[in-house]
């Protein structure tokens, strides 16, 4: 598998990954979990990496993406949404950093400079 380093740093991640969300979510009823399963065992052996995968066997990317709580809807990349988005992934994916966080889809509600200065104060606060 071709790998590709992001950044100045030591994060290196594979060129193609593994999207999971359509598993149990979005793109119709969920799948048999029993073939979820065998699917995510195979990218790993092929050398994808997802972000629900253990820290030892994968890199940690997550993403902003939508309003996460209930009956919300719409993108949303607020700064105080970005911290809670970041927070939430931290505890679900049982991790104390996230190697790589992304903007998903762009929210033209908010500026970008916006965008990239919550994150730059979540770097900073470590």
């Amino acid at each position: 598998m071709q790998k590709r380093r992001l950044g100045k740093g030591n994060l290196e991640v594979s060129a193609l990954g593994l999207g999971c969300m359509g598993m149990s979510f979005s793109y119709g009823p969920p799948k048999d979990k029993q073939e979820m399963i065998s699917l995510i065992h195979a990218a790993v052996d092929a050398g994808l990496r997802s972000s629900i995968l253990p820290r030892s066997m994968a890199r940690s990317p997550t993403k902003n993406l939508l309003a996460h709580r209930p009956g919300a809807a719409g993108l949303n990349s607020r700064p105080e949404h970005i911290k809670e988005a970041v927070e939430g992934s931290l505890k679900w994916l049982q991790i104390e950093t996230i190697d790589l966080y992304y903007q998903h889809r762009v929210d033209p509600n908010v500026p970008i400079e916006d965008v990239a200065g919550a994150v730059k104060n979540l770097i900073l606060q470590g």
